[in-house]
């Protein structure tokens, strides 16, 4: 059974920083790109980042570019995401997505895990 499972966030201050973490099972981690969505009330839900499953390259959304930094540890089979300099902006679900294509895409999601920016 696959299960993505996030957990860190929480209520932060403008400036301060979060570490969120998605611990994932059920699946061969190291064969799938993991990514960070968030979902803003009455928004899309928008790429945040993410981290290729070959070659470890990675890409970011303008808008989080030199504050926040998606990392992973296959041994461990869990992706983070570090947001540092948190803006009031940034408050949205933030969900965890690892997506693959054998012949078919594979597309996971995990529950979500609420963060707020807020003074």
């Amino acid at each position: 059974q696959v299960q993505l499972v996030e957990s860190g966030g929480g209520l932060v201050q403008p400036g301060g920083s979060l570490r969120l973490s998605c611990a994932a099972s059920g699946f061969t981690f190291s064969r799938y790109a993991m990514n960070w969505y968030r979902q803003a009330p009455g928004k899309e839900r928008e790429l945040v980042a993410g981290f290729s499953r070959i070659g470890g390259s990675t890409i970011y959304a303008d808008s989080v570019k030199g504050r926040f930094t998606i990392s992973r540890d296959n041994a461990k089979n869990t992706v983070y995401l570090q947001m540092n300099g948190l803006k009031p902006e940034d408050t949205a679900v933030y969900y965890c997505n690892a997506r693959a294509k054998f012949g078919q895409t594979f597309d996971y999601w995990g529950q979500g895990t609420q963060v707020t920016v807020s003074s």
